[in-house]
């Protein structure tokens, strides 16, 4: 019994002891690529957008924008060092090293950007989820406040997206923000249209005292419809798409099938009517 328990001991310590490694790897790592982005020129105001972004992709750290800076500068020299190294810079060197410099400064921007449409897919269709919670937690008696704090507790498994962006709302009203400047810079951080419209009328409930259950209802309804809405649209849309994979590439087989042996066959009756 012992001998197991301290093979189980030793077997977690390596463990730790490898994640430990492994995080002063990439904590190194990310330090030399922090080193590259000195040298690019950047104005303060690029900084801040490029800061935006990043927030809306869901990087938060300070050493993001460092970082970020950073691959524009190494991913365009590996991308160079790959040319040097396959010679595929040989035949036309200028064309090739002008090639992987586009390509390796802007690539980091692409990755970024596919980076916020993807947390921005998720927190529009974990936002009906969000107003169930927020709806049953207010019908159940707890205050907006409450209920933004306990659904953001509860969507941190299944909805990581919505609930990190609940919790930030959370933290700034514990901070003392105001409750509308703090929805407001949610908006502002997701950029979605549907959290906009969410925040807009959490904002009017505030301002006019309507209840802010009934609100919430109509909004997840609302957004449930779209969602039916746009499945709809999509399979509609098939009809259309599937006629260019028709014309090229299942018509020209059903023609060579079915008059492939009539070309056959007329061209061997031309061919014995020329010998005869």
């Amino acid at each position: 019994m012992r001998k197991r328990i301290s093979a189980v001991v030793t077997q977690r310590a390596k463990r730790g002891s490898l994640s430990n490694r492994l995080q002063k790897t990439g904590s190194s790592l990310g330090v030399m690529v922090e080193q590259f982005e000195r040298v690019i020129p950047k104005t303060q105001a690029e900084v801040s957008v490029a800061q935006q972004r990043l927030i809306r992709a869901g990087y938060r750290k300070d050493s993001a924008v460092k970082l970020f800076y950073g691959m524009k500068v190494l991913v365009p020299l590996v991308l160079c060092a790959v040319a040097l190294g396959s010679g595929l810079a040989s035949e036309s060197p200028f064309v090739i090293y002008a090639t992987a410099l586009g390509v390796g400064y802007l690539a980091p921007d692409f990755w970024m950007g596919r980076k916020i449409a993807t947390r921005q897919k998720r927190i529009r269709l974990g936002l009906p989820d969000m107003l169930d919670l927020l709806i049953i937690c207010i019908e159940a008696g707890l205050g907006l406040d409450q209920a933004t704090a306990r659904a953001a507790k509860e969507l941190r498994g299944a909805q990581p997206a919505i609930g990190d962006e609940l919790g930030i709302v959370v933290l700034e009203q514990s901070a003392g923000r105001p409750r509308s400047d703090a929805w407001r810079h949610l908006a502002e951080r997701t950029d979605v249209d549907t959290v906009r419209t969410l925040v807009s009328m959490v904002v009017q409930s505030e301002k006019f005292g309507t209840s802010i259950a009934k609100i919430l209802r109509t909004h997840s309804e609302t957004l449930r419809a779209q969602r039916v809405q746009s499945v709809e649209e999509q399979a509609a849309k098939t009809t259309i798409k599937l006629i260019f994979p028709l014309v090229l590439f299942i018509f020209p087989c059903l023609f060579l099938v079915t008059l492939g042996p009539a070309f056959i066959l007329m061209s061997e009756s031309f061919k014995s009517f020329i010998t005869h």
